[in-house]
């Protein structure tokens, strides 16, 4: 006769396994006092320019990266793209249309684009600058982050960030590259669909309208 071994129950949670601490505004705290800021930077379709301007890019993005005198991280999420909602938008354009010679055009690119999804792996790109601060700049006092407070350490993250954030914005608008520093709520989303990955991702609601607590540790 076997006997069952007592099982103890599961106390961790999520939470227990993310590294985040805090967000305050556009400033994302660690666990361990670390913090960053995070800058979405939007794509060029670079096979689309001459190759002039490919070179032109290519120099201007390696001076970019050597003038630099503070560390970055580049983050380049790829996901497969769902075009499902797209092909019902032109289903509902090719029924609403009257003239046929539109309405046959309209049916051609919508094969054209379903042909192309069925060779070809369509990817959804998105690229992050990821600015870090580490607590050993706060000098003596950020070798022991036990004794630091969190307040004190995100004003002092902000101190350090924000001029690193604003400079390397202007040299990215140098280039022609779009840049956005993610707030509170764009860094959840972020986040909550790493960690909950779906095809077409999720729009949270407004972060402040949570009041419940959905998560506790210990």
């Amino acid at each position: 006769m076997s006997v069952q071994k007592p099982t103890s129950p599961i106390k961790a949670s999520t939470q227990s396994f993310l590294e985040i601490e805090e967000i305050k505004d556009d400033i994302l705290l660690m666990k361990d006092f670390s913090a960053a800021i995070i800058i979405e930077v939007g794509a060029v379709n670079f096979w689309l320019l001459s190759a002039e301007e490919q070179t032109s890019i290519i120099y201007a993005y390696a001076g970019l990266l050597n003038s630099l005198s503070f560390p970055v991280q580049i983050l380049i999420l790829s996901k497969k793209m769902d075009i499902s909602s797209y092909l019902d938008y032109l289903n509902t354009k090719i029924n609403q249309q009257i003239n046929e010679k539109i309405k046959d055009q309209l049916k051609k690119y919508q094969e054209f684009i379903k042909n192309i999804v069925k060779i070809n792996t369509v990817l959804e790109k998105r690229f992050f600058f990821v600015i870090p601060f580490s607590p050993l700049e706060l000098g003596v006092s950020g070798a022991n982050v036990s004794g630091l407070k969190k307040e004190y350490v995100i004003t002092r993250a902000k101190t350090s960030l924000y001029p690193k954030r604003d400079h390397l914005i202007r040299l990215l608008s140098k280039i022609g590259l779009r840049a956005t520093v993610l707030g509170k709520q764009e860094i959840v989303e972020l986040f909550y669909n790493l960690y909950n990955p779906s095809a077409t991702g999720r729009k949270l609601a407004s972060i402040d309208s949570y009041t419940d607590v959905v998560l506790t540790t210990g």
